[in-house]
């Protein structure tokens, strides 16, 4: 690439519809790190690696529910097994699950991208 094609890159609109900034004022970047934890699933020991934000909000969610992390992690290991048979990513589906509960929090909801 030449130098000014990156120059034209950097120039082109930001996204027009944008509200805010999302770099959120305050903005912790610890909370994009990840963070392995020791779990049980259903009474089976596991290694589940997630970034701090959603440690947090799996916090957050047990104590809505007066119940331990564990706890949530299982109820969410169980159900997909038994809804779905399964699921190949329990991480990506934490993270989903995570992001599903704020949004609900908000009002708002978690809806597939059109094909």
């Amino acid at each position: 690439m030449n130098r000014n094609t990156d120059q034209e890159r950097w120039e082109l609109p930001r996204c027009v519809n944008a509200r805010g900034d999302p770099f959120i004022d305050n903005f912790n970047m610890s909370l994009a790190q990840p963070h392995a934890r020791s779990v049980r699933l259903n009474g089976l020991a596991t290694c589940l690696r997630l970034e701090e934000v959603y440690w947090n909000i799996l916090s957050e969610m047990a104590r809505f529910n007066d119940c331990s992390i564990n706890a949530v992690l299982s109820y969410v290991d169980r159900e997909v097994h038994l809804r779905y048979g399964g699921v190949k990513n329990f991480s990506g589906l934490i993270r989903v699950v995570c992001v599903a509960h704020i949004l609900s929090a908000e009002g708002l909801r978690l809806t597939p991208s059109p094909t």
